[in-house]
């Protein structure tokens, strides 16, 4: 029987998964890819500013119950389009949890124009009311057992 390929929107979201991986935070991992024309454009996960402590290493500084030193994956994504020049306009992002109102309206004005996310996470009344005034394609997707032990993982591990 042939080998059945992965469908994008899992592909892409398990990329996210994968991504989140390397998260520094303590509270929550979370990962987030942006697409265009089905190609990776830039990815982010959460974690501290680059050269300051990780919270994982020195734990969260919380201020009213929120990480300070934590930036969202999300807007790590996008900040690596800014920093090596790739436009997000039109782009679509594939992200664990669904965003926060911050990361919400950040998304809007860099042009995302679809998200799929994985879990919900405290999830805004505003953020959730301003993508769809914006009408933004917005679907949550799933990934099933199957599809995950579908993957070729041991096709690529050595064994000593």
């Amino acid at each position: 029987m042939a080998k059945q390929r992965i469908a994008w929107d899992q592909y892409f979201i398990l990329q996210a998964i994968l991504i989140a991986s390397r998260s520094t935070c303590e509270r929550l991992s979370v990962g987030a890819v942006l697409v265009r024309n089905k190609r990776v454009i830039a990815c982010g996960y959460n974690g501290s500013v680059s050269g300051d402590a990780h919270c994982t290493d020195v734990g969260c500084y919380l201020v009213d119950g929120h990480c300070q030193r934590t930036i969202h994956a999300e807007m790590n994504a996008v900040l690596q389009c800014a920093k090596f020049g790739e436009s997000t306009d039109d782009a679509e992002l594939y992200v664990t949890d669904f965003p926060c109102l911050q990361c919400t309206k950040m998304l809007l004005q860099a042009g995302i124009k679809k998200i799929k996310y994985l879990r919900e996470y405290h999830n805004s009344e505003y953020a959730e009311s301003l993508l769809k005034k914006e009408k933004i394609d917005v679907e949550k997707i799933k990934v099933s057992q199957q599809e995950v032990d579908n993957l070729p993982f041991s096709d690529f591990l050595s064994i000593d």
